[in-house]
């Protein structure tokens, strides 16, 4: 029996009917690419990769779980226990949410430093940020399934933020309770959103995937391709680049898996949930902290009209928020930062001020540094942060003055990938 043609005559045949495998071919593999494409952006990949982690290892853990308040607690211990290979689907799970941060940021930042953001790509980086959104909702919900100390208190925290907002505030805390404390309601409500919210984050990536490719990728350049010359298919080039992206990251993912899979949790989360013990400094994830940095730099009432706690729960959301706003933030009409002096170097000054305010959150707001109180520190760093997006970028699309553009993808590429202009590369007027 030929079975090279049996597989291929079933091909066809499914083909003609459903036109999934020409459409996969069209977006997988012929799908045309800039030629230039750096590692950076791997992680875009990877993201996907670490989703599929995320969702496969979470099924398999909620077939074990118990999400009542009596049990969930006892019920991850014996995943970690007596269910097969428990331990290692729970490690898999809570570092690959961790993983999940650091590759979405680094993808983040990388969109920063090339200008991804900018026309006609906006819709495209707007997808990108409603992916944040949900990414933390999901991970803080889940990092209060386990029911230990840090869970339970971190559910109590990040809920009780929503009261201070006037009129409806502790409405919607009752409604997130499901009562009047966190209790089984709340474990339970949190545990079907967190199960259900990854599959959402799945759709918005597909529109996100449908918006990439109505444009094609940005690139280091920042410029458009101007023709067949610019660009390669996407298979065999990049899907080797990607495989080689993805052993590198599968041996730094699972190093902490097997070597270090407690490092970037919490001990306290191994203490059963006691509402009668407040450990002494809360804090949530590390890829939570800059934000947390962010709510807690507000400790004065604004103008004696905003209180404290709604002005820093305002200033975290709005720390996210304003990234909606950036692609008409930034009126330089060049995207890429290695045009851009100016506004290079202070993308490396607000990544210095992200973590930061990563370090202040992980700290206490009564300690100090060499004298300097942390929260002198965070508020000076949540100053500059909203100043990078509304002051900073703003003035430098106006006053820089661009280095001169190559004039298309291939030039700086067939000479040698060291080159940025060269003949026939027209300087840019000041923006």
């Amino acid at each position: 029996m030929n079975w090279k043609a049996m597989i291929s005559g079933t091909v066809e045949w499914i083909d003609y009917r459903l036109p999934i495998f020409t459409f996969m071919n069209h977006e997988l593999t012929e799908y045309p690419t800039p030629r230039n494409l750096s590692y950076w952006w791997n992680f875009g990949s990877l993201a996907g990769i670490a989703l599929v982690i995320m969702i496969a290892t979470g099924i398999m853990l909620a077939m074990q779980y118990t999400p009542h308040v009596d049990h969930a607690f006892d019920s991850v211990e014996r995943i970690m226990r007596d269910v097969n290979s428990g331990w290692l689907l729970r490690y898999l799970h809570s570092n690959g949410g961790s993983f999940f941060f650091i590759v979405v940021y680094i993808h983040i930042l990388r969109g920063l430093y090339y200008g991804s953001y900018k026309k006609p790509r906006e819709i495209l980086w707007i997808l990108g940020v409603v992916i944040l959104i949900l990414m933390m909702a999901t991970a803080f919900m889940g990092y209060v399934l386990p029911w230990g100390q840090m869970s339970f208190w971190a559910a109590t925290v990040i809920t009780n933020l929503f009261s201070a907002v006037p009129i409806i505030g502790e409405a919607i805390v009752t409604w997130l309770w499901g009562g009047f404390s966190v209790d089984n309601p709340t474990l339970n409500r949190f545990f079907a959103l967190h199960y259900l919210l990854p599959f959402v984050l799945v759709g918005v990536i597909f529109v996100h995937l449908w918006a990439l490719h109505r444009f094609g990728s940005n690139n280091p350049l920042g410029i458009d391709a101007k023709g067949p010359q610019d660009k390669i298919p996407f298979h065999p080039y990049y899907t080797i680049k990607d495989s080689f992206g993805l052993a590198v990251f599968l041996v730094v993912y699972l190093g902490f898996v097997f070597f270090a899979p407690n490092y970037m949790g919490h001990p306290d989360n191994y203490i059963p949930a006691n509402p009668l013990s407040t450990p002494p400094h809360i804090v949530p994830e590390w890829y939570f902290l800059p934000y947390y940095a962010i709510l807690r730099a507000i400790d004065f009432n604004f103008l004696w009209i905003v209180p404290a706690k709604l002005g820093g729960v305002i200033l975290m959301f709005g720390s996210i928020m304003i990234l909606f706003l950036l692609p008409w933030l930034d009126r330089s009409p060049v995207r890429s930062a290695r045009f851009r002096p100016i506004y290079k170097w202070f993308f490396w000054l607000f990544f210095l001020d992200c973590l930061i305010l990563g370090w202040i959150g992980a700290n206490s707001p009564d300690g100090n540094f060499h004298g300097i109180p942390f929260l002198l520190i965070g508020q000076l760093a949540t100053l500059y942060y909203f100043g990078h997006f509304l002051v900073v970028i703003p003035a430098i699309s106006l006053l820089e003055r661009p280095k001169p553009l190559p004039t298309s993808i291939s030039q700086p590429v067939l000479q040698g990938g060291g080159a940025t202009a060269g003949a026939g590369a027209k300087p840019m007027e000041k923006a």
